[in-house]
């Protein structure tokens, strides 16, 4: 059974940056078929929307919630199968897990981010 798989996070401080990655377990998943999207859990918090990439291959195919516009950028290699968060000044209230899905019911495991000094 395919799955999402998760990686790059880790522990950096205030103002730094970050990029997770999501493949697939199975080359042959191809997330490039896909609108991907990236959400994240803090402790004691409900799961919410970070921001997702279209299958548009270019323009304006990216939305960002509030909190995060500005400061994310989301991108995709079609060739790599990976999708990218790039997270740049890192504030604590990021802190959480991350977790990418393919817009239906395929999620990864998720991956601890933490923003502390």
């Amino acid at each position: 059974q395919v799955r999402l798989v998760e990686s790059g996070g880790g522990l950096v401080q205030p103002g730094g940056s970050l990029r997770l990655s999501c493949t697939a377990s199975r080359v042959s998943f191809r997330l490039g078929l896909y609108t991907m999207h990236w959400y994240r859990q803090a402790p004691g918090k409900e799961r919410e929307f970070v921001g997702s990439i279209s299958t548009i291959p270019s323009g304006n195919n990216e939305m960002y919630s509030d909190s995060v516009r500005g400061r994310f950028r989301i991108s995709r290699n079609n060739e790599l199968n990976t999708v990218f968060l790039q997270m740049n000044s890192l504030e604590p209230e990021d802190t959480a897990v991350y977790y990418c899905n393919n817009g239906e019911q395929l999620w990864g495991q998720g991956i601890q981010v933490t923003v502390a000094s």
